[in-house]
């Protein structure tokens, strides 16, 4: 047996079978020989997986989602750049995990409900009958990209998590004496005293030098470095250029009205009740009673079958065609049964609403705005092929545009946020037409390209300026009063600081105050929950106020005159009967911080117990992107 192996192994057979085993494990990895593939699994928690196509499902529904409140589209490069398949990604692992450790824990719906959860969706049923309908069901899913395991998986999560999240709800209450620390520390109120430190309490600054504003510059380069600018040359093809002198054929008019005449009237309209009978028989017994005056719904009842009624609706919205002729010949009020393409039916019309028939005069108006807007997009189509031919016959952007009869205009510098020199919108001009423009090299041009509203655009960029700072000439004023406010405001802090230190060593508050010329104002019992309201001090002296202790002095800014100096009176708690109400008001709040943080808490509790795995590159793989390339290992080769 051993000779017979060994001899087997030194065959050309299996030299061929060891090479195909090589070539095996360097197509499919060594693991997966031994263990298995994986499969395609973007998540694994615990026995749930997510596959590519489930992940591209999400990430899709996110990124509609977010799309529409940020009411713009985001491209790819956007979405990878912000991080936006990293978060859909984290999120369906937590999500995965959390429903994952409900369900081990027992935390599991029936079916029962989840059957009266399904008949809560109309989407599902049938409208013509009303009843839940499986084709439909299926077909909305497929629709959505799912399956009805899988939305039964999903539905499934969301109950279990809603039934944990009532049970803890409502049998979770926060100590009172949490509430209380919050009362006490919302009700503590503050009394302080100040003075202030104007501009006109320090010497004035000599005016800048040269060199002092040409440092100044360097040392705010990137907040005064313009941005790139282009001069740019524009043809324009629009409607309403060229809608002025485009008049409407009387003939062209009437052939429109006729061919709109039936969509611009408003038709007849009728309600009726319609209920199958299986025979002429049946007919007549449902025919009697309804001619009787019985409900419909109960006669139809009585005859095992449901009765369909069309509120004024049209004759074509009634699907068989034979019923919907005869109930529209019929009067209102009158029974009659019919032979229809489906079978016997018993008709009632109960009322009748008459069309009404738009006149040519009537429609008029509408009609011929929208064929001068026909000739126009004529006339601009033509207008761009005369100008695409010259073009592409060799004429740059202005020659094209002298041929084609369209005027080209010069404008700039505009940058790319669309604004000019002094960064104020340029008028006129289009994102898209800035977007194209910034996409060209100097002396290029582009196609002629739609700009939307049926207008297009060609354009040619002229000239480009780099991004640099301005001449010190052009904007001296404005940097020297920016320079000598920074100066005066340096002063003003020394200021406070020297104040400040004397008021620390032991000096009276009004003493000091009195030194510079001014007063000590005091303002008491500010609280957090009026802080915002009271008009007297700013929000850093109130930030500052709260932040310290009783007795201490500090500095802060204030937005009426400069710089204030100020010290904590003292430092209030609030009265027992009030602490005791907003404790007591405050506990569902803080109870519904506390579930929160409970939640957040068991769902990083779940990843972890788990220990999800990810597949980032596989994720990025399913939405398009490509695979980020992850560092080198030290000491390993690239």
């Amino acid at each position: 047996m051993l000779t017979a192996i060994r001899a087997f192994a030194k065959s050309w057979v299996a030299a061929v079978l060891i090479g195909l085993l090589i070539i095996s494990f360097a197509v499919f990895g060594i693991n997966d020989i031994f263990t298995g593939n994986a499969g395609d699994q973007v998540v694994k928690a615990g026995s749930r997986t997510l596959t590519s196509a489930d992940f591209k499902r999400e990430y899709d529904t996110y990124k509609t989602r977010f799309e529409q409140q940020a009411g713009q589209p985001i491209t790819p490069e956007m979405a990878s750049a912000n991080g936006l398949d990293r978060r859909v990604l984290d999120g369906v692992a937590t999500r995965e995990a959390f429903a994952e450790l409900l369900s081990r824990a027992g935390v599991r719906p029936s079916d029962k409900l989840l059957i009266a959860e399904l008949q809560k969706i109309p989407a599902f049923f049938d409208q013509v009958s009303g009843r839940f309908d499986p084709k439909i069901y299926e077909q909305r899913l497929g629709e959505n990209g799912l399956t009805p395991t899988k939305f039964d998986q999903v539905l499934r999560d969301e109950m279990a998590e809603q039934h944990l999240a009532t049970s803890l709800v409502n049998g979770l209450r926060v100590p009172r004496a949490y509430s209380a620390l919050g009362a006490i520390y919302a009700m503590e109120s503050r009394d302080l005293a100040y003075f202030p430190v104007s501009p006109q309490s320090v010497p004035q600054p000599a005016p800048p030098t040269d060199a002092q504003l040409t440092a100044f510059m360097r040392e705010n380069a990137s907040q005064l470095t313009r941005p790139e600018f282009r001069v740019l040359t524009i043809v324009r093809f629009s409607p309403a250029l060229v809608a002025g002198n485009l008049t409407v054929d009387e003939a062209e008019l009437t052939k429109r009205y006729n061919f709109r005449k039936d969509t611009l009237s408003t038709p007849e309209t009728r309600t009726v009740v319609q209920i199958p009978a299986k025979d002429q028989a049946t007919a007549q017994r449902i025919g009697q009673r309804l001619a009787a005056g019985e409900a419909p719904a109960a006669v139809a009842r009585a005859s095992g079958v449901d009765a369909l009624t069309y509120e004024n609706k049209p004759q074509t919205a009634i699907p068989d065609r034979r019923v919907g002729a005869a109930a529209f010949q019929m009067q209102p009020g009158q029974v009659a049964p019919v032979q229809g393409d489906l079978g016997v039916a018993v008709v009632k019309v109960v009322s009748a609403t008459p069309g009404r028939l738009v006149t040519l005069e009537q429609a008029r108006p509408m009609l011929e705005a929208e064929l001068r807007k026909d000739a126009a997009a004529e006339r601009v189509y033509a207008l761009t092929q005369a100008y695409e031919d010259a073009h592409q016959g060799g004429s740059d952007l202005a020659g094209s545009a002298q041929k084609a009869g369209v005027a080209a205009t010069t404008i700039g510098p505009i940058s790319q946020q669309g604004g000019d020199l002094q960064n104020q919108p340029v008028q006129g001009v289009t994102q898209k037409i800035v977007e194209t423009a910034f996409a060209l090299p100097a002396g290029g041009e582009s196609d002629v390209t739609e700009a939307g509203n049926g207008e297009y655009f060609a354009v040619r960029v002229e000239r480009i300026m780099p991004p640099a700072m301005p001449p010190l000439a052009e904007v001296r004023p404005q940097l020297t009063r920016v320079w000598m406010l920074r100066e005066v405001v340096k002063r003003m802090q020394t200021r406070a600081d020297e104040l400040s230190a004397r008021v620390r060593k032991g000096e009276a508050l009004d003493a000091v105050a009195a030194s510079t010329g001014a007063s000590v104002v005091r303002v008491g019992a500010i609280d957090r929950q009026s802080a915002s309201q009271n008009q007297q001090v700013s929000r850093d002296i109130l930030g500052r106020a709260f932040a310290a202790k009783p007795g201490e002095v500090f500095t802060a800014d204030n937005s009426q005159f400069g710089l204030v100096v100020a010290r904590v009176e003292a430092v209030r708690a609030g009265s027992g009967s009030t602490l005791a109400r907003m404790a007591e008001d405050s506990r569902p709040q803080m109870t519904l911080a506390i579930f929160r943080e409970i939640g957040e808490a068991a769902r990083t509790s779940a990843r972890q117990t788990l220990k999800v795995k990810t597949d980032y590159a596989r994720a990025r793989a399913a939405i398009g992107l490509e695979p980020v390339q992850q560092p080198a290992e030290k000491g390993k080769a690239k």
